[in-house]
C-alpha cells in the first residue's frame, strides 16, 4: 500500500484507514480536507498517539496552551493517553495526510 494512493478528491468527515492492527498498536492513515474538531469539543483518547503529517497542514490546540501548535509535512507530536487536544484548522481544498500510531496504555516501552 502507499500512503498517497487513493487519496479522496472531497470528503465530508475526515477519513480513516486503518494500515495495521495488534496487540498494543494501531496504525492509520488520516485524511483531512478543511475539518476541525467541533468549536466547544476537545478530543480525549484511551490511548497514547504519535501523529505526523506527511502532506498538507494542521493546528492542534492542546487545553490549556494559549496558541495552537502548527504542522507541516513532516512535523510530529507525541500526544499521551488522556490528553486534551483539538484540531483546530486542516488545510482546506488540499489534502492533509496524517500517519497516526496509537499505543495502548499498557504496554511497555
Amino acid at each position: 500500500m502507499n500512503l498517497f494512493k487513493d487519496v479522496p478528491s472531497t470528503i465530508e468527515k475526515e477519513r480513516f484507514d486503518l494500515l495495521f492492527l495488534r496487540k498494543g498498536v494501531r496504525i492509520e492513515r488520516i485524511v483531512s480536507r478543511g475539518q476541525a474538531t467541533p468549536p466547544g469539543k476537545w478530543l480525549r483518547q484511551r490511548t497514547a498517539e504519535w501523529v505526523i503529517v506527511l502532506k498538507g497542514g494542521a493546528k492542534l490546540l492542546f487545553r490549556g496552551a494559549k496558541t495552537p501548535l502548527r504542522l507541516t509535512a513532516g512535523d510530529f507530536v507525541f500526544i499521551p493517553a488522556g490528553t486534551a487536544h483539538r484540531v483546530e484548522w486542516t488545510q482546506p481544498g488540499k489534502p492533509t495526510v496524517w500517519l497516526a500510531v496509537h499505543l495502548n496504555r499498557s504496554e511497555k516501552t
